[in-house]
C-alpha cells in the first residue's frame, strides 16, 4: 500500500533518523499507508504532530549484560528496552531473548505493541525489550545468571506503574521467574504487577500460556462469521510449534476446524486427517523435540525438511513463527490454492508485498496487532488480578479473552467500513490504534 503524499515527509524522516532498521521501517510504513483519511477527518492530529511523536519512542535503553557460563567463562550480551508510548498507560510488552535481537527489531516490536495494546482497550501503553542472548542449549544455572544480570540493569527502568515487561520468544515461565526473583531481591518489594507471565502459584493468570493462540483462533472465528461462514469444517495451516501455534491449533480444533500442518526451524509436518495435538504437545512441550518426530507415531503423516509450509493447501493460514516468514512467493501459492483468510499469530509475519498480494486477491488479512492481541490482553488481566490480590478461574479468564477479541474484531471491521476500506482489517486496526493513542496524546499536552 502506498503512502499518501501528505505523509511522505514523515516517512522520509523516519528512514533518515533510523538507518539500517528495515523491520521498524516496515511497521511504520504499514501504519502511514492507512491513516491519511483519519488526518483529513481530524486535522488536529496532524497539527499536534501525533504521528511524528508516535514514530519516535519515548525512551530507548541499551545496556551491557555480563554473565558467567558453566565453564567459568565471562560472556557479554546486549540488553534493550524500548519504551515506545505511555499515552494509554504504563509501557507494556514482552522481552525477547534471541540472537536476532537488535535495536531495530525491538523498536519495530514496541511500535506494533503500542497499537496492539490500544486495540485491547485496556489501560496499557506500548514497549518491548530483550537481548541477543540465546537460551537454547544453556543450562538452568546459566539462564538464571544471565537473567539476574539482565535484571540488575533493567530493574531501575520498570515498575507496575511505569513499565511492565512480559515474555516473548525465548522468555517463558522459567526466565520470568528468575527475572522476578532478582527484581524482588534488589528492590526488597514483592511487586507482583511488575512482570506478567508469572507462574500460576505466585501471581500468574490462568489462560496466559494459551492466550495468544486462543485469541488468534477467536479472531479467525469472527472473521469467518463476518463473511457468512464459520471455523467448522475449514482446514488451517499453522506455522511454528511454540505456545502460540500449539494453542491456536488447540482452539481451532475445539471450534471445529482442522489443522493439517505445522512447522519448526527444521521443516514442517502435514497430516491430512488433522494434526494430533496430544502428540505435538508431547514432542514440543514435554520432550522439546522436533516436529519431524511426529511421523514416528502417525505413519500417514509426512515431514518435509526443504520446502515451504505455505505450499500446503488450506482455507486459513495462521503464521505463528516470526516476522517476515511469509513472502510474496508464499502468498502466491496460498492464493493459487484458494486461501480465504490469513490470521497473523506472530508479529508482522507477512512481508509488505505478501500482504499487498493478499489484499489485491480479496483475501482477508488479520494483522498481528489485532489477531495476536490476546496475549497482552490476558497480561493486562493478570495485572488486574495482581492489583486486587485476586485470582480468577480459567473459564472466567477465557470468557474475558473471548470478549476482548470479539471487541477488537468489531472495532477493526466497523472502522474499515467507516473509512472506505470495507473488509480491510489492516486499515481498520491501524486507524483504531492510531486514533486511540493520538487522542490521548492530545489530551495530555505536548510531552
Amino acid at each position: 500500500m502506498a503512502i499518501d503524499e501528505t505523509l511522505e515527509h514523515v516517512w522520509a524522516d523516519v528512514v533518515t533518523r533510523n538507518p539500517g532498521e528495515p523491520e521498524f521501517h516496515q511497521a511504520v510504513h504499514e501504519v502511514l499507508s492507512s491513516i491519511a483519511p483519519v488526518l483529513a477527518k481530524h486535522p488536529e492530529l496532524a497539527e499536534n504532530k501525533t504521528i511524528e511523536r508516535i514514530c519516535e519512542p519515548e525512551r530507548q535503553i541499551i545496556f551491557r549484560v555480563p554473565w558467567v557460563d558453566d565453564a567459568g567463562e565471562i560472556r557479554i550480551n546486549r540488553g534493550f528496552r524500548v519504551e515506545s508510548n505511555s499515552a494509554l498507560g504504563p509501557y507494556k510488552g514482552g522481552l525477547r531473548f534471541h540472537p536476532s535481537v537488535n535495536l531495530g527489531i525491538v523498536k519495530f516490536l514496541g511500535f506494533e505493541q503500542t497499537f496492539k495494546n490500544a486495540l485491547t482497550q485496556m489501560p496499557i501503553g506500548g514497549g518491548k525489550g530483550g537481548s541477543d542472548f540465546d537460551p537454547k542449549g544453556r543450562s538452568d544455572s546459566e539462564v538464571m545468571r544471565f537473567c539476574q544480570s539482565f535484571m540488575t540493569e533493567l530493574y531501575r527502568h520498570i515498575g507496575e506503574y511505569t513499565d511492565v515487561p512480559a515474555g516473548d520468544i525465548g522468555v517463558g515461565a522459567r526466565e520470568i521467574g528468575y527475572l522476578f526473583g532478582q527484581y524482588k531481591r534488589i528492590t526488597n518489594r514483592y511487586e507482583s504487577g511488575v512482570l506478567t507471565g508469572k507462574g500460576i502459584t505466585w501471581g500468574g493468570a490462568l489462560v496466559r500460556t494459551e492466550a495468544t493462540g486462543y485469541g488468534a483462533a477467536y479472531f479467525a472465528q469472527q472473521m469467518l462469521r463476518a463473511r457468512g461462514t464459520d471455523v467448522e469444517g475449514k482446514t488451517f495451516v499453522v506455522s511454528g510449534s511454540g505456545n502460540v501455534a500449539l494453542f491456536a491449533i488447540e482452539k481451532i480444533h475445539q471450534l471445529g476446524g482442522t489443522v493439517v500442518a505445522c512447522s519448526d526451524s527444521h521443516g514442517y509436518v502435514t497430516d491430512a486427517n488433522g494434526l494430533n495435538l496430544d502428540t505435538l504437545k508431547d514432542i514440543k512441550l514435554v520432550g522439546r523435540r522436533r516436529v519431524s518426530d511426529y511421523v514416528e507415531s502417525h505413519p500417514g503423516a509426512v515431514h518435509v525438511s526443504d520446502g515451504s509450509i505455505w505450499d500446503v493447501p488450506c482455507d486459513i493460514a495462521v503464521p505463528c513463527a516470526t516476522q517476515n516468514e511469509l513472502t510474496a512467493r508464499n502468498a502466491a501459492a496460498l492464493i493459487r490454492n484458494g486461501v480465504m483468510a490469513v490470521v497473523e499469530g506472530a508479529n508482522m509475519p507477512a512481508t509488505s508485498s505478501a500482504t499487498s498480494a493478499f489484499l489485491e486477491a480479496g483475501v482477508a488479512v488479520a494483522p498481528g496487532k489485532a489477531a495476536n492481541a490476546g496475549g497482552v490482553a490476558t497480561s493486562a488481566l493478570e495485572m488486574q488480578q495482581n492489583a486486587s490480590r485476586d485470582s480468577w478461574s480459567f473459564e472466567y479468564t477465557e470468557q474475558r479473552l473471548e470478549q476482548i477479541m470479539s471487541g477488537i474484531h468489531a472495532a477493526c471491521y466497523e472502522t474499515a467500513e467507516e473509512y472506505g476500506a470495507p473488509g480491510n482489517y489492516v486499515v481498520g486496526a491501524n486507524i483504531v490504534g492510531f486514533l486511540r493513542v493520538s487522542q490521548a496524546m492530545i489530551a495530555q499536552g505536548i510531552i
